[in-house]
């Protein structure tokens, strides 16, 4: 990062993963704090195509380990979103809010998800 402001390469890399484009498209949907049920829900709705009901409790822990272990504190370390792990609450950070337009044009370029995304 350079000053204030995050460099466009970082955010191409960070969107390289779907589980984080996943998270970023709901952060910037809602503008607000989620809980990592939320946001482990909505990969699951949006990167498995299976209904809540239908998915094993070790795949929606798969989901939440990833998140919590990988995708999150590298969202985190470029200063897009502030993760609580005792409150298990992720918000978005006015880093965010000033990529959010690059943010934006890159997830709608994305054709796995399905627009709006939504909790």
């Amino acid at each position: 990062m350079s000053g204030d402001s995050i460099a466009f390469d970082s955010v191409l890399d960070l969107c390289q993963h779907q589980h984080r484009r996943i998270v970023l498209a709901i952060l910037a949907a809602e503008q607000r704090s989620l809980t990592l049920n939320d946001l482990t829900k909505t990969v699951l709705k949006y990167n498995h195509h299976t209904p809540l009901t239908e998915v094993s409790e070790d795949r929606l822990a798969e989901i939440r380990l990833s998140l919590c272990h990988v995708h999150l504190p590298k969202l985190a370390s470029e200063g897009l979103i502030t993760h609580d792990p005792d409150r298990q609450l992720v918000e978005p950070t006015e880093q965010f809010e000033q990529v959010q337009p690059t943010l934006t044009t890159i997830l709608d370029a994305d054709p796995t998800l399905e627009a709006p995304i939504e909790l």
